[in-house]
């Protein structure tokens, strides 16, 4: 059965920096479009980053781009988020979503938790 599991969230001051890994097994990595989504509380989620399976196209959200770099490594099938100049509305639970390029299936992660406070 396919996992995918988050990590290296916490606590940061604003201005500051983390790396979120999102892990995956039992899938075949180098199929899925690799993306990083994020919930604030009270919020809906929201898409923060893509990189593609086929050629690792990056996209980003505005209220991100420039500040966060998405990546990937197909032979750790593991998927991360470099995350530099973390402000306050960066503060939510992060998601790691992995969804085929043939658009199914897809598959979601438990999230990690992102807090950015002085």
């Amino acid at each position: 059965q396919a996992q995918i599991v988050e990590s290296g969230g916490g606590l940061v001051q604003p201005g500051g920096s983390l790396r979120l890994s999102c892990v995956t097994s039992e899938i075949t990595f180098r199929a899925y479009d690799m993306s990083w989504y994020r919930q604030a509380p009270g919020k809906e989620r929201e898409l923060v980053a893509t990189i593609s399976a086929v050629d690792s196209t990056t996209t980003y959200s505005d209220s991100v781009k420039g500040r966060f770099t998405i990546s990937r490594d197909n032979t750790k099938s593991t998927a991360y988020l470099q995350m530099n100049n973390l402000e306050p509305e960066d503060t939510g639970v992060y998601y790691c979503h992995a969804l085929h390029w043939q658009k199914v299936p897809n598959y979601w992660g438990r999230g990690t938790q992102v807090t950015v406070s002085s």
